[in-house]
């Protein structure tokens, strides 16, 4: 594909080349081997829901990358990648889904070919889309070669964003605000849920304006009254009731950029643990915004929202947020830093964080949540504009 119609310049990708080869570098590595299908993304553009199968990139400390996959893919990476045609390769049918081949034999022909065999070479071995079997069969093809554990190498390149991102992500919280003001604006007594999300759905893929919307990393997450005790329930067919309380956990998506925002309806009226619960958290998400500056830790945020829960004796375990960017299913978590109380990670301009300080508690949920920029001189920019509050529709 042309690099003019590609999502990004040259420039850019050039860019996440070299930042990419030079942590292989201090690895000590030859050769990368990117299952990630939001790294292979992030490196070269291709983008098509193939990770069902293998497939991924080959980087080397020289060249084009290489987008390896499925042949019939092959020809989407012709369509969304930005280096030439030689350097998209596809494997052929009969290795899918076989019990007598598989595709890293390809694979292994590949590396061969590129006199790399013996090499030092990373593969993302936590990773969703790399199977032990994978591992076992690439390992027995390339018996002279060192596989090295490197899960998440490319991922903490893609920590601090690039202005080309920005305007991605930019444009996500637009659709991410339109999402949830549907949601909001929809929930109602007597609405069965899954009219609702099909609503939300419909705005999301709508997008504003000429941003169209993308299908998100994570699908609409809307649980009410007890299944709002959990965070990671779906939805059902069972209508909205009053009394309970839904939380939206919600992301539009502008060509895989996530912006994702969390807001509670109430049907009726809270009970007042839910009002001053609502208080503490909305004072504890200004406070972690103060912290979220540049040259403060993760942690300095996690511990000044847990500063303000305290004085209002309310207690949260586990983490209150992660990185955000470019994302596939199942997730539109980066999986490099945390917001909590442990991480030491330093914040800089260009960070973006999903800030998600939720309260699960006995009988109900209250997620408010927010996208945050970490900025140059001052607390973090929100990036979404939804008021903050639990939304009370009598």
């Amino acid at each position: 594909m042309p690099i003019e119609h590609a999502p990004f310049s040259q420039a850019e990708y050039d860019r996440r080349i070299a930042k990419t080869r030079s942590a292989m570098e201090k690895a000590g590595l030859e050769l990368l081997f990117v299952t990630d299908p939001s790294n292979q993304a992030w490196l070269t553009g291709y983008d098509g829901w193939s990770f069902y199968v293998h497939q991924g990139v080959l980087l080397g400390m020289e060249g084009e990358p290489i987008w390896w996959g499925r042949q019939m893919d092959a020809l989407g990476g012709l369509r969304t990648c930005w280096m030439s045609k030689d350097n998209i390769r596809g494997y052929v049918d009969h290795y899918v889904q076989s019990t007598i081949r598989h595709p890293m034999q390809d694979l292994a022909g590949h590396i061969r070919a590129l006199g790399l065999d013996a090499a030092r070479i990373g593969v993302e071995m936590e990773n969703y889309y790399y199977s032990a079997k994978a591992h076992e069969v690439l390992g027995k093809e390339l018996p002279e070669a060192t596989l090295v554990d490197a899960t998440a190498l490319v991922n903490w390149q893609r920590l601090i964003k690039s202005e080309e991102e920005m305007v991605f992500i930019r444009k996500a919280a637009r659709i991410s605000e339109k999402v949830i003001q549907t949601a909001i604006d929809r929930a109602a007594v007597g609405v069965r849920k899954n009219d609702l999300v099909a609503d939300i759905f419909h705005a999301g893929i709508t997008g504003v304006e000429d941003d169209w919307g993308d299908y998100p990393a994570i699908v609409p997450l809307t649980p009410s009254g007890l299944d709002a005790t959990a965070a990671h329930l779906t939805w059902n067919g069972a209508p909205m009731k009053k009394g309970e309380a839904t939380f939206f956990e919600l992301s539009g998506c502008y060509r895989r950029y996530h912006a994702p925002l969390c807001r509670t309806v109430f049907l009726g009226t809270p009970p007042p643990e839910m009002r001053d619960a609502e208080r503490a958290q909305i004072e504890g998400i200004a406070a972690g915004l103060e912290a979220a500056r540049a040259g403060n830790r993760t942690s300095d945020i996690a511990n000044a929202f847990l500063k303000v829960l305290a004085r209002h004796g309310l207690e949260r375990e586990g983490r209150m947020g992660y990185p955000i960017g470019l994302s596939y299913p199942p997730d539109w978590g980066e999986r490099t830093a945390s917001i909590r109380a442990e991480d030491e990670t330093i914040l800089q301009p260009g960070m973006v964080f999903h800030f998600m300080p939720a309260l699960w508690m006995d009988s109900w949920g209250l997620e408010t949540t927010e996208t945050i920029l970490i900025t140059e001189n001052a607390p973090a920019e929100a990036l979404c504009n939804i008021e903050r509050k639990l939304f009370v529709k009598d």
